[in-house]
């Protein structure tokens, strides 16, 4: 559930503003809807330390990490290892100039710059060229030119002038470089001989990854404060802040005010408050779909409803049928487990793919699915799981394929239906309660979807409905959502009413779109059985390598199989999560446009 909120004001004197924001740290129930930016410096640091951690990792040392510094000792190492992954990155680019400078002169020989600068002091100013042949030519013509051919340099000709060439002859002249080719090798050398010294100082600080951790969380934690500091205003000797708490928190919030002599005022949330953090308190069950919610980044708004038990039953129905496979579900399971064991500790994540592997089994049970391979269904065990009518083998059930197929598509369709009407249902408790006449516009969606349920059944797999009845049920859930749709609390009757036929235009096309709804979890099955046709092509591929080759053939399908898996994930991700987070919340009215819970505390991870 969602948890109701109060709106909170607090005011203690100036004098105590550090023991008033200490206090409420302690306390960790305060969310402050809005929070000025924080200390720049300590944003900075973060981001140093981060970047300074990122970097650390590549020179984990084989033994761990070792204990937590403390806050001088570190210090001292966080200044050095920003210092030296500085030096380390010019050292780098020093290095690479060298050696880049050094190839391009390597055509023209080792030579010692110092000795041509030499000559030209001495009166002999020497330029180098390369020139091609007809330049050559032309320069040979030239009797008033003094040059030395020079050995060819990159299958040109090369020659040393006294003085320059004019513009008639076409030639590149050779920069005379800063240093010889021995001397920028001698320089990478030296930039070689400080990296591995940069190298044994940063593994040192990489032992101390631990006290990065550290130094990271208490950065965050006073940048969060100082936040909070710069948010509280004061004036003639008071300071105050306001935010949320949870109802059920304001006990301890009031005890704790009495306790320091703070003046503060707890209200009920305004109805037009869009800043109203929301608080999802899961049970038991439920929070196993968190891990999923935190991956999405979805929070459900404070008004809106929390559908995590919903979200999870669902998910997992639709997990198992896109995977589809009782073997990539065994599969699941015991890498699941090994990495339970080995770990020694489970996690909501780790729960909640306990609980996938175990109803994809299920799933790939009864539909006769293990790793695509009819050969299966000779085992008697595992024929005996199948559900006939659910078979991907009708025939080994004496059913045809036709027959197997719109059972399972009907059952598509009948999750679609149970889920959309459940939206319905929601909706109409939650208005009932509140005394919102709406409720019977909810009442028509309802009435529409099941009817058009059985449209949909007609127009895919064939199956008889009355359709002058079905068509009478589609009018008359239309007609309720036009003539209750606009009523609101605080509307007249008359003003819901014009509001509602207003938006009979939009009724329309939401009908429509219910249909589409409806229609759109037939993607279950179709997902569910590209998966199969994979899984059985690249079976059928590796079945025809035979004798020595089985070697290929394995690899083959171990290839094929790992894809196919990975390819599930992401049509779960697609599919399965769409129709929670789209059709579903969709039908409830939810957009998911929630601010989490946050409140200020001092953080331990």
């Amino acid at each position: 559930m969602i948890e109701k909120m109060k709106v909170v004001y607090i005011v203690a004197q100036a004098s105590r503003r550090a023991e008033m924001l200490d206090t409420l740290r302690d306390l960790g129930i305060l969310h402050l809807a809005e929070k000025k930016d924080a200390d720049p410096a300590l944003i900075e640091r973060f981001e140093t330390l981060t970047r300074l951690s990122f970097a650390l990792k590549d020179y984990m040392p084989e033994n761990g990490e070792t204990e937590i510094l403390s806050d001088e000792a570190f210090e001292s190492l966080y200044q050095e290892t920003d210092a030296t992954l500085q030096r380390k990155a010019e050292l780098n680019n020093t290095r690479t100039a060298a050696l880049l400078a050094a190839e391009r002169q390597r055509a023209w020989g080792d030579f010692d710059p110092e000795d041509v600068i030499k000559l030209r002091q001495g009166g002999f100013d020497f330029h180098f060229y390369r020139l091609d042949k007809k330049s050559y030519q032309t320069l040979q013509a030239r009797e008033d030119i003094r040059y030395i051919r020079l050995a060819p340099v990159e299958k040109q000709e090369t020659v040393a002038v006294l003085g320059t060439l004019d513009e008639t002859i076409p030639a590149m002249e050779f920069t005379l470089p800063e240093k010889s080719i021995s001397q920028w090798e001698q320089e990478a050398a030296a930039c070689d001989k400080e990296l591995a010294n940069c190298d044994a100082v940063l593994c040192k600080a990489a032992g101390c990854l631990k006290s990065y951790s550290d130094q990271l969380l208490k950065t965050k934690n006073a940048a969060e404060y100082s936040a909070v500091n710069a948010t509280a205003e004061s004036e003639n000797g008071l300071v105050w802040l306001s935010g949320y708490i949870p109802e059920a928190d304001t006990s301890a919030f009031v005890e704790t005010a009495k306790a320091h002599n703070w003046a503060y005022s707890l209200q009920d949330v305004d109805p037009d408050d869009e800043k109203v953090p929301a608080k999802v308190r899961y049970s038991k069950i439920s929070r196993l779909i968190e891990p999923v919610f935190a991956i999405l980044g979805t929070v459900p708004g404070y008004r809106e409803y929390d559908i995590s038990f919903w979200f999870l039953a669902f998910f997992t129905l639709f997990f198992a049928m896109i995977i589809g496979d009782a073997g990539y579900g065994l599969l699941f399971l015991l890498g699941t487990a090994g990495y339970t064991i080995k770990t020694k500790k489970t996690s909501n994540a780790t729960l909640l793919l306990f609980v996938l592997s175990v109803a994809t089994i299920v799933w790939g049970s009864i539909t006769g699915t293990w790793f695509g391979l009819e050969g299966a269904m000779k085992v008697p065990f595992l024929k005996a799981l199948v559900l006939p009518g659910f078979a991907n083998y009708p025939e080994y059930f004496g059913l045809t394929a036709t027959v197997a197929q719109n059972n399972v598509m009907k059952f598509c369709f009948s999750i679609g239906a149970i889920q959309l009407a459940l939206a319905c249902i929601m909706n109409i408790r939650r208005k009932l309660t509140e005394k919102n006449l709406s409720w019977l516009a909810d009442l028509g969606w309802l009435m529409s979807v099941c009817s058009l349920y059985f449209v949909v059944l007609y127009l895919v797999i064939g199956q008889q409905v009355n359709l002058p009845i079905v068509g009478a049920i589609v009018g008359a859930g239309f007609l309720l959502v036009v003539l209750f749709g606009g009523m609101a609390p605080g509307k007249t009757f008359t003003q819901g009413l014009k509001a509602g036929v207003g938006d009979a235009f939009t009724v329309f096309l939401n009908t429509i779109s219910a249909f589409g709804n409806v229609m759109s979890y037939i993607r279950l099955f179709a997902v569910g059985m590209a998966s199969l046709a994979i899984a059985q092509s690249f079976n059928n591929m590796a079945a025809g390598f035979k004798g020595p080759l089985v070697i290929a053939g394995i690899v083959i399908m171990i290839i094929g199989h790992t894809l196919n898996i990975v390819m599930g994930f992401l049509s779960v991700v697609v599919h399965g999560v769409r129709l929670n987070l789209l059709e579903f919340s969709g039908q409830l009215g939810m957009e998911w446009s929630g601010t989490a819970y946050d409140p200020f505390r001092k953080r331990n991870k």
